[in-house]
Order: C-alpha cells, then structure tokens, then sequence
C-alpha cells in the first residue's frame, strides 16, 4: 500500500510539472490510462480535487497546490535516503579538487594526501595552492581547506581544528629592544604585518574579557606566512604567527612567546564545499581522513 501510494504521488507531481497528462506519461513510461487512473486513486484517497482537466489544458486546484508542495519536499528527501545510503555503500573514485592554503596546505594536507592516495587508489588528486578566495563552484573545486569564515551560502563548512595564534619574537630581538610586558607595548615596537587582500591583518587580543583589535606597523610586510616567520626568526620584530607554522621553533626556543595571556584565537580551520543534498563518497572519505589525523587535538598543537 504504502509504495503504490509514493507511485501515485510521483505521477502527481510529474502531471503538476508537465501540465499535461501525455507529456507526464511519456516522462515517466506510463500509458496516459495508467497516469489519470493513478490521479483518480489519489483524488479518492485525500478526498480532494487536485487537478482541473479541460480537453485542452491541466491546472492544479489551491488543495492541488498545497499538496504538490508537500509530495516535492517528500520526495526530494526520499532521494537524499538513497543517494546518503548510495555514498557510504559505493566506493570513492574519480579526481579530487582541493583549494588549499598555501603553508598550511603544503605543511599539513600533503602529508595526509600520501596516505589517503594509497588507501583510496581510485581517486586521483588535483590540488591547488592559494590564499586567495577561490570561487568553488565557477571553477569546479570539489573542496577547499579555509582558516576563517565563509559568508557564501551555496557553500557547506565542516570544523576541522582550532586555529591558535601566538605573538612571539626571537630571543636575539628581545634582547636587544626589551620585553613588551601589555598590547599597548607593542607601539614601540617593529610589528611585522601579515598582508591579506591587500591590507595588513589587525591583530586581535582578548583583553578583560573583551576582543581588541590593533593595527600594527613595522618595516617589514608579506603576504607569505612562511616568510613572515622566517623574517620573525631573523630578528627582524615581532610578530603574530599560527601554531600550525611554529610549534617547532617554539618547542627548540627559537622564538619566545609574548603577551600569552591576551592571546586570542584566529578564526578556525574549515573544510569548504559545495552545497548539494547529499556529500560525494570522495569528499566524504577526505574529510574523515582530516579529521582521524586532526581529532581531538591536532598534531601542531600537542605539548
């Protein structure tokens, strides 16, 4: 009863969308008998008209209306049971295409993509390096790896880690120009800049329980995280540096961390990727490989 009741509610909407009992008949490879007497069983079931029938013409009634809305939801949902069961069951294949920050990508995800290559021998990867915002959907990115916040709507975000942020500087420079002991310090001192969309990044303290955002000044200014840390160790100032980029220089002490109890977190560490009602078996299975490798507390942040 049930499955002769979800074929007469296809046929229902199939007739609603082609306004036409042959056109409906020829979509879904019924004779247009089969198709008005699905409708009729329907009809007599709600105990409601759901179609005006004219020699020349089909058009829902407002019930008609109502009811197609309702038949598009349940049906759309039925297709997404299926194709969630379909992901898990089918086995992951075909090119992957990752967007990835350029130091985080190089120093992180590639690692994780040896072995997931070697687990997955169907899938092949296609990875670009980028800290510029990649539209995903124009150019065809299966997914993307983001530290910060995304605004686009069309797009799904999956927690991957926390992105901590560590104002530091190398033992050389603080011996030479002192130890700044508050955020208001920092003024009389060389603040290398991390350039981001064409502007310096503000750095960001939790000061009170409150957020201060500072702009900062130094004769030195990247838009590559990793020379912002080679610059750092070099002497050339101070400056505010992901964890992902130096918990080695910070385990050996060759940077010194400054001002840790107003430090403040940048926003976190996200995968990125196309909204779509259900997630593809090779997206599905990268990200679970992300976060076995990054749960609970990635490898970069451990003591």
């Amino acid at each position: 009863m049930a499955i002769d009741r979800m074929k007469d509610i296809s046929v229902f909407v199939h007739v609603a969308e082609a306004k036409s009992f042959t056109a409906a008949a020829e979509r879904i490879g019924l004779s247009r008998s089969a198709v008005g007497k699905s409708i009729v069983r329907l009809e007599d079931r709600l105990g409601v008209r759901l179609l005006q029938r004219t020699t020349r013409s089909v058009s829902l009634t407002d019930e008609g209306v109502a009811f197609q809305e309702r038949c598009v939801r349940l049906l759309a949902d039925l297709d997404e049971a299926e194709m969630a069961m379909l992901s898990h069951s089918q086995a992951p294949r075909g090119r992957l295409r990752l967007d990835l920050p350029v130091s985080f990508g190089r120093l992180h995800v590639l690692p994780i993509l040896s072995d997931f290559m070697r687990k997955w021998p169907e899938i092949s990867v296609s990875a670009s390096f980028s800290d510029r915002y990649v539209d995903l959907i124009d150019e065809g990115v299966d997914i993307a790896i983001r530290i910060g916040d995304t605004e686009d709507s069309r797009l799904m975000t999956r927690l991957l880690a926390p992105h901590r942020l560590i104002t530091c500087a190398a033992p050389a420079y603080l011996e030479s120009h002192g130890m700044p002991r508050t955020i208001d310090d920092l003024a009389a001192h060389s603040c290398l800049a991390f350039i981001h969309g064409g502007r310096s990044v503000e750095w960001r303290f939790s000061e009170n329980t409150q957020i201060r955002s500072i702009a900062i000044s130094g004769r030195f200014a990247t838009t590559n995280a990793e020379a912002l840390r080679d610059a750092t160790l070099a002497g050339y100032g101070i400056a505010r540096l992901a964890t992902f980029l130096i918990s080695d220089d910070l385990r050996a002490g060759r940077l010194v961390p400054i001002l840790r109890h107003v430090d403040a977190d940048g926003a976190p560490i996200r995968a990125v990727y196309p909204s779509s009602r259900h997630l593809s078996p090779k997206v599905r299975v990268f990200i679970d490989e992300l976060l076995d490798a990054w749960r609970p507390e990635p490898p970069w942040d451990q003591p």
